[in-house]
């Protein structure tokens, strides 16, 4: 799941080398994924109205439905 955001993120971004995506596990067995981007990069990931993020936790909540886990999207 971490690498499949990241490949999304390094095509849509000016700068992939900077894309960094951290996961972090919270006590309730759900996993959050941490997506980190250059400064100029944040409004390609957005997206206009939240619509790429959006798509990218929808990508994400249909994998983690698979394998049975709670799943989460942060853009930091």
């Amino acid at each position: 799941m971490r690498r499949l955001v990241e490949y999304i993120a390094q095509s849509l971004v000016d700068n992939p080398a900077a894309v960094q995506v951290r996961e972090v596990r919270n006590d309730r067995q759900a996993v959050v994924l941490e997506l980190r981007v250059a400064p100029e990069d944040y409004g390609k990931v957005i997206g206009r109205e939240g619509r790429v993020a959006k798509a990218l936790r929808t990508l994400m909540r249909a994998m983690g439905t698979r394998e049975g886990r709670h799943t989460s999207l942060k853009v930091v």
